[in-house]
């Protein structure tokens, strides 16, 4: 089977939930199948990445739009710029005529049997009209993230803000998933959002995997430290919102049960909200080399998500380690979790605080959970998910041949 994968931004270093789905789906493919990987970036030319792309996966294709890194003055300039485009910010800041011409000659050139959009905004570039079939890779429902910071956002001006990028986004969505052959979600909430916009079997579901073999207990637990962690990119706005909200609601009632309590925000580019945030018993790490340590000395793990789509692959991560992870029902939504038996999940401010300081009290209590957790990451290694995702393609590829051959017998 010969793929062509398209996405937008760098792939690596994969730190990002979305970067490590599609990174781990991409090399459990390439093992068995010939990928040609097209990536393409806003910045100058970067051989460093590129050379390292190449090595990760070979016969990459690699495109610079040369477009800098623009500041936050330039990146309000050019929002109020698109703003008459129907196409959503989130979507059109993406828009390349370098990137449409390459894949146009990926597509014209090589014989592949199928390609793969990864993410939303990468379909901005794909031509209107494909000869062979294509799959849209929907980590999330992006205009659900959207509906939701439009419920959650603070300020006149972002809620009005949100509100349109979410009706833009809703417009768009709905509009590109019909484009494609089949469409890949990564939860059944996810599928039965997208199933309004198209029949159910052109959706298919492919869970968040885990590598197991990085992310596996101490060989000595019971060291945990008084400790609450947190992980995430944390230059995403569902995961400010989190932290932010977990800082000012729960953490004070956690405090007033645990005094001695600390909370570690671990996750790259924290912005000056995020920062704002520290203080004697909150620690912002910044981008850390590896969050495995950071989770092994944590007591219980925390996803106080209020915004958010598709699913959290940090969860799975929490629990291959053998922690107890408390969530709220956002945070995991999407997983195959059950509430008291692998996880903790609590909605309010107050049930949360409940839940994670009654899990630092109770050793035997993380215990029990962190192993069912265990067991259960256990199921979702990365060669499973990427042979369920290559079954998928071919399955698309076989019913688009199907409908040819139907044709020419109708012709």
């Amino acid at each position: 089977m010969r793929i062509l994968w398209v996405k937008a931004n760098k792939i690596l270093p994969v730190h990002s939930g979305g970067d490590l789905r599609s990174f781990n789906i991409l090399r459990q493919l390439a093992l068995h199948e010939e990928v040609t990987f097209l990536s393409y970036y806003d910045e100058p030319a970067d051989a460093e990445y590129e050379e390292k792309l190449q090595e990760q996966l070979p016969g990459s294709v690699c495109v610079s739009t040369g477009r800098r890194q623009a500041s936050m003055m330039a990146r309000g300039a050019d929002y109020l710029w698109r703003l008459p485009n129907a196409a959503p910010y989130a979507v059109s800041r993406f828009t390349s005529d370098k990137v449409r011409q390459q894949l146009n000659r990926c597509l014209s050139q090589q014989s592949s049997d199928v390609v793969v959009c990864d993410f939303l905004d990468a379909a901005v570039n794909f031509p209107t009209d494909l000869a062979i079939p294509s799959v849209l890779f929907q980590h999330n429902v992006e205009s659900e993230i959207w509906r939701r910071h439009a419920t959650n956002g603070s300020g006149v001006a972002k809620k009005l803000m949100y509100k349109m990028e979410f009706s833009k986004m809703w417009r768009y969505e709905e509009k590109t998933v019909r484009r494609f052959d089949h469409v890949i979600a990564v939860s059944e909430h996810d599928k039965e959002i997208m199933t309004a916009w198209v029949a159910p079997e052109r959706v298919s579901v492919v869970p968040t995997g885990v590598d197991i073999e990085q992310f596996c207990p101490a060989q000595q637990p019971g060291q945990e430290k008084s400790l609450v962690v947190f992980v995430g990119a944390m230059d995403w706005e569902p995961n400010v919102d989190a932290v932010k909200h977990f800082c000012a609601e729960i953490w004070p009632l956690v405090l007033a049960k645990i005094p001695g309590a600390r909370f570690k925000i671990v996750g790259r580019n924290p912005d000056r909200r995020v920062k704002a945030l520290a203080s004697s018993s909150v620690e912002v790490t910044g981008r850390v080399p590896s969050v495995v340590e950071h989770l092994r000395e944590a007591s219980v793990v925390v996803v106080p998500l209020r915004i958010g789509g598709g699913t959290r692959i940090k969860i799975y991560e929490a629990m291959a380690v053998g922690k107890a992870v408390v969530s709220t029902t956002v945070g995991a939504e999407g997983l195959d979790v059950h509430s008291g038996k692998d996880i903790v999940l609590s909605d309010t401010p107050e049930d949360f605080a409940k839940s994670v300081a009654a899990l630092m009290h109770d050793a035997e209590a993380r215990r029990r959970l962190g192993q069912a957790a265990t067991e259960l990451a256990a199921t979702y290694g990365w060669p499973r998910i990427g042979a369920k995702f290559g079954q998928i393609l071919r399955g698309v590829i076989g019913d688009s041949s199907r409908k040819i051959q139907a044709t020419l017998k109708q012709a």
